[in-house]
C-alpha cells in the first residue's frame, strides 16, 4: 500500500476522511492512465481546500492500492488495507472492468461505497448487482442509445454491427443488438473482428447493409476505414455510426492501416462518431469555481510540467473527487447532526447506517461540474453525448444526446453525401407487368374484326346454304369451323385484361371464360378440319368397309366436344382456377442505384395446374398428329382430279397444327412476362384463323362478290367432278360383284353336269323311273331340234331355288346392268340362247 502525497504539505484539517484510491499502476498502459489522471485528482484536492464549511472542514485522504488490473491482486489488496486500517468509509478509483466488477459485488458487505471515473461497461449498469457503485462517466449503455435514437431520426430499420473483440466490448455489443431489437431495428449482420476488419466487412457487403454501426477503439479506426475504402463501402450509399470511440473518440493514422491519407479521408468522410462529452460547453464557474476551460489550462500546465500523457478521463477523475468529497461531508454532517440533536445522540451509529446515509447521499448529489451536470439517476451518470461528424480533415459537432431527456438534437451543420440521408437497404419497388393499353386495344381491333369476317361468312354461308355455293363438302361442318374460330377469337378479348382494369372478384370469373372459349373454340375447330380430311381419304379409297364410316364420321366431332366440357368441368368443379401472383427475378433500376424492381405478374392458376394441363394435352395431342394418316393415303389413292378444297384442306389443318404447338411453346415460354406472352398468343390465334378464312373460305367468297355465276358454274363443275368420280367407284363395284356371279355360275354348271352324267349312266342300266321316261322324251325332241349337246346339261333335275335365282339374276345382269356399267352390250345377247322350261348357257 502506498500513500498518496497530492503537491506540497497542506495544513491539518480538523476531520480527515480517509478512502481508498484503487488504480493500477504497474500493469502496462494502465500506469500511463493513472498518470494521466493523477494531475486531476491533486487539482480537485486542492480546489476542495478552498471549499468553505462544511466542505472546507474535511479532508480527502487518498491511500493508492495497486490492483495490477487482476481481480484477485485488487481484492487481496483491499483486505489487506481495510484490516490494516484506518476506518475506510468510501473506494475511489476502478479502472479494469474485471477488478471493479468483483470489488463492487463485495461493497455491500464490506459496508463501502464506489466512485469511479471509468466504470463504462454496461453490465456494471446493473443495479441489484452492482447497488453500491457510482460512476462520473456514462455508461456504454449512453452510447448505444444515442445511436438507437439517431436511426430513428432517419427511420433506419436495418443495420449491421461491426465489433472489435477486446474487454467490454461484447456486452456494449450484446447491449447494443437488445436496444435496437427493441426499437424494431432489424440487425442483418454482426461481425466481430481482432486483427482483419476486412472480411468481416466483406460479409456485410454480401448482405447488403448500408448503415454500419461500429463499435472499436482509436487504433483500429484507420484500419476499419483502410478495408471499407478497399471495399467501396463508403459515400453516398453508406452511412457509418460508429458508438465505440468513448471519450477520446478516434484518429485517422496512415501508418497503421496501410492506406494513403486521402483514402482513409475519403473514406470517413460523413461517418458520424458518437462520444461523450468530457468538457462541458459553458462558460459558468461550477462548484469549484472554476469554468470548464479554466479547469482544462490549469491540467494541461501540469500535465506539460510532469510530461505525461492526457488522459481522455482527466475531467471525469476530477468530478469524481468532488462527488466523493460532497457524499462523504454530507454523511459526516449527518451524523453530527444525528449525534448532537437527535434521540438516538448517545447511540453509536453502526456501520449499516453509516453505509445507507453515504449511499443516499451520492444518490442526491447534484452539482455543477467540469464536465457538465453532475447527478445520478438509478446509478447511472446523466450526461451529453455529443455527435461529431468527419467532415473533409476534421470533426464537426452537429448533434448531441441528452441521457436525462432521451432527446436527441441536430443542428444545420450535419451533411450527406447525397441528395439526403442513405438509404438503409436497396429499396425494392414493385413493378406489375401488365398488358398496356395501347398492345390491348391492337391485338382486340384485330380480334374484332376476325369476328365480324366469321360471322359475315356464317352468314353466307346459311344463306347461300341451299344452293351450296360455299359449302367445301359439309355445310353444317363449315358452320362448326366457323363457331370455333369465333371462340377462339372471342377468348383474345378477356386474356389482356387484369385486375386493374377490372371490378374486385372478376379475374377469377375471366379465367374460366378464357379457359372455357379457348379450349372449346379449338377443339371444335380441329375436329372439324379432322373429320374433312378423314372425308376426304374415304372418298377417295375404293374400300366398302371404309366408305360405310363416312355417315358417321360427324360423331367425332360431338365426341370430341363432349370430352373436352368434361375435362373442363371437372377442372372447373374440383379445382377452379384463381388469381396467383407471381414474382420475377429482381431488377436494377437503372435511374436509381438504390432502387431494386421487383416485377410480379398475375395469372391465373390452379393447385394443381401441371395435372389438369397434362389431362388437356393428352387428349389433345394425339388429335393433332392424327391427320398424318389420311393425308398419306389420300395422295396416294387420290386420281388425277382431286375435288378443289383438298390442297386447301391439307394446308390448313397443317398450319393449325403448327400454330397449336407454337402457341403452347410460346406461352410456356414467356409466362414470366405477360405482355409478350398475350401479344404471341393472340398473334399465332389470329394468325391460324386468317389463313384458315383466307384458304377454306377466302376465294369463294371474292368469286361470289366479283361474279356470281361464275362461282356457280364453278360449284357445277365440281358437282359433275364429284359425281363421276362415284360412277367410276360404282362401276368398279359392280365388275367385283359380276365376277363373283360368273364364278357362282361355273359352280352351278359343274354340279349340272355332274348331275346329268349320273342320270345317263341309270338310263344305260335300264333303271329309269317314270320320271326319267319323261327326261328321256325330253331329250329326244332336243336332239330331234338339234339344240341339245353333251355339253348342255338337262335342267329336269336342277333345284327348284337354283333355277328361280339363275332365272332371276342372269337376264337382268345380262340385258339391263352390263350396257349401263360398260360391261357386255346388247348386241351380243345373240350369245345366250333362251329355252322354254330351261337354263339360259352359253
Amino acid at each position: 500500500m502506498l500513500l498518496l502525497l497530492v503537491g506540497p504539505m497542506m495544513a491539518q484539517v480538523r476531520h480527515p476522511l480517509p478512502v481508498l484510491w484503487i488504480m493500477p499502476v504497474s500493469s502496462g498502459g494502465w500506469g500511463d492512465l493513472a498518470a494521466g489522471v493523477a494531475p486531476a485528482v491533486r487539482l480537485a484536492l486542492r480546489d476542495l481546500k478552498k471549499q468553505p464549511p462544511p466542505l472546507g472542514n474535511y479532508e480527502i485522504q487518498l491511500q493508492l492500492l495497486d490492483s495490477q488490473c487482476e481481480a484477485s491482486s485488487g481484492l487481496k489488496a483491499l483486505f489487506d488495507a481495510m484490516w490494516a486500517g484506518p476506518k475506510y468509509l468510501l473506494v475511489f478509483g476502478g479502472v479494469c472492468p474485471s477488478v471493479t466488477a468483483l470489488i463492487a459485488r463485495s461493497l455491500p458487505a464490506l459496508n463501502l461505497v464506489q466512485v469511479s471515473f471509468a466504470a463504462s461497461s454496461p453490465w456494471l449498469s446493473n443495479r441489484k448487482r452492482y447497488g453500491n457503485l457510482f460512476s462520473t462517466v456514462p455508461s456504454d449503455r449512453a452510447l448505444n442509445q444515442a445511436a438507437v435514437k439517431l436511426l430513428q431520426r432517419y427511420r433506419w430499420t436495418r443495420v449491421g454491427v461491426i465489433t472489435q473483440e477486446g474487454p467490454g466490448r461484447s456486452e456494449m455489443k450484446t447491449d447494443l443488438i437488445r436496444q435496437l431489437l427493441k426499437a424494431d431495428v432489424q440487425v442483418v449482420s454482426t461481425e466481430s473482428f481482432y486483427d482483419d476488419a476486412c472480411s468481416s466487412l466483406k460479409k456485410m457487403k454480401e448482405r447488403d447493409v448500408r448503415i454500419v454501426i461500429g463499435q472499436f477503439d482509436n487504433d483500429s479506426a484507420s484500419e476499419v476505414f483502410c478495408c471499407a475504402y478497399r471495399l467501396n463501402l463508403f459515400g453516398a450509399r453508406y452511412q457509418w455510426i460508429v458508438a465505440g470511440g468513448g471519450a477520446a473518440g478516434w484518429r485517422l493514422q496512415r501508418q497503421r492501416s496501410g492506406c494513403t491519407a486521402n483514402s482513409l479521408l475519403t473514406a470517413a468522410d460523413g461517418s458520424i462518431r458518437l462520444q461523450i462529452r468530457q468538457l462541458s460547453n459553458t462558460n459558468t464557474p461550477g462548484i469549484s469555481g472554476r469554468t470548464p476551460q479554466d479547469y482544462q489550462d490549469a491540467y494541461l500546465r501540469e500535465m506539460t510540467q510532469e510530461r505525461s500523457k492526457v488522459s481522455p478521463l482527466h475531467a471525469f477523475a476530477y468530478d469524481a473527487v468532488w462527488v466523493a468529497a460532497k457524499a462523504v461531508s454530507q454523511m459526516m454532517e449527518a451524523v453530527k447532526h444525528r449525534d448532537k440533536y437527535s434521540v438516538k445522540r448517545n447511540v453509536t451509529t453502526r456501520e449499516e447506517e453509516v453505509q445507507k446515509m453515504l449511499l443516499e447521499a451520492v444518490k442526491e448529489t447534484h452539482f455543477q461540474g467540469v464536465t457538465g451536470p453532475v447527478f445520478f439517476r438509478d446509478g447511472e451518470r446523466m450526461s451529453l453525448i455529443d455527435l461529431i461528424q468527419f467532415q473533409g480533415s476534421s470533426g464537426v459537432l452537429v448533434g448531441w444526446f441528452s441521457t436525462d431527456t432521451q432527446q436527441l438534437r441536430l443542428n444545420n451543420l450535419l451533411k450527406f453525401k447525397g441528395s439526403g440521408p442513405a438509404k438503409d437497404q436497396t429499396k425494392v419497388r414493385l413493378q406489375q407487368r401488365r398488358v398496356s393499353l395501347l398492345l390491348y386495344s391492337i391485338m382486340s381491333s384485330v380480334a374484332v374484326v376476325t369476328i365480324i369476317i366469321t360471322l359475315t361468312i356464317l352468314c353466307l354461308m346459311i344463306v347461300n346454304h341451299r344452293r351450296r355455293l360455299l359449302s367445301a363438302g359439309g355445310g353444317s361442318q363449315d358452320e362448326l369451323l366457323l363457331l370455333g374460330m369465333l371462340l377462339s377469337s372471342a377468348s383474345i378479348l378477356v386474356s389482356g385484361l387484369d385486375e386493374a382494369s377490372l371490378p374486385d372478384g372478376t379475374l377469377e370469373l375471366l379465367c374460366s371464360v378464357r379457359l372455357w372459349t379457348l379450349s372449346v373454340g379449338h377443339t371444335v375447330g380441329f375436329s372439324v378440319l379432322l373429320v374433312k380430311t378423314w372425308r376426304v381419304y374415304w372418298l377417295c379409297s375404293i374400300k366398302q368397309k371404309q366408305r360405310s364410316r363416312l355417315q358417321g364420321a360427324s360423331c367425332i366431332v360431338l365426341w370430341m366436344f363432349l370430352l373436352d366440357v368434361f375435362v373442363l368441368t371437372s377442372w372447373q368443379t374440383t379445382d377452379p382456377q384463381r388469381r396467383v401472383v407471381i414474382q420475377h427475378r429482381l431488377e436494377s433500376d437503372p435511374a436509381d442505384e438504390d432502387v431494386t424492381v421487383q416485377p410480379y405478374s398475375e395469372h391465373c392458376s390452379s393447385t394443381n395446374m401441371e395435372l389438369w394441363l397434362t389431362a388437356v394435352y393428352g387428349y389433345k395431342g394425339p388429335l393433332l398428329v392424327s391427320h398424318v394418316t389420311p393425308r398419306h393415303a389420300t395422295s396416294r389413292h387420290a386420281t388425277s382430279h382431286p375435288p378443289a378444297h383438298s390442297e386447301h384442306l391439307t394446308l390448313s389443318i397443317f398450319a393449325v397444327t403448327a400454330f397449336s404447338v407454337s402457341g403452347v411453346s410460346g406461352s410456356l415460354l414467356t409466362s414470366h412476362n405477360p405482355p409478350v406472352q398475350f401479344c404471341v398468343s393472340s398473334a399465332l390465334i389470329l394468325g391460324c384463323n386468317a389463313f384458315i378464312l383466307s384458304r377454306l373460305f377466302g376465294t369463294k367468297l371474292l368469286n361470289l362478290w366479283s361474279n356470281g355465276s361464275e362461282l356457280q358454274s364453278e360449284a357445277a363443275e365440281e358437282e359433275e367432278e364429284e359425281e363421276e368420280e362415284q360412277l367410276r367407284r360404282l362401276n368398279q363395284q359392280l365388275k367385283t360383284q359380276l365376277n363373283q356371279l360368273d364364278a357362282e355360275i361355273e359352280t352351278v354348271s359343274v354340279q349340272l353336269s355332274e348331275m346329268l352324267h349320273h342320270v345317263t349312266r341309270e338310263k344305260n342300266n335300264g333303271e329309269a323311273t317314270p320320271g326319267t321316261h319323261a327326261a328321256q322324251v325330253s331329250a329326244e325332241d332336243r336332239k330331234s331340234d338339234g339344240v341339245n349337246s353333251p355339253e348342255q346339261p338337262d335342267m329336269t333335275f336342277v333345284p327348284l331355288s337354283v333355277r328361280r335365282r339363275l332365272s332371276l339374276q342372269l337376264p337382268i345382269l345380262h340385258h339391263s346392268y352390263l350396257p349401263v356399267v360398260g360391261g357386255v352390250s346388247s348386241s351380243s345377247s345373240s350369245l345366250f340362247i333362251h329355252h322354254e322350261g330351261n337354263f339360259l348357257y352359253t
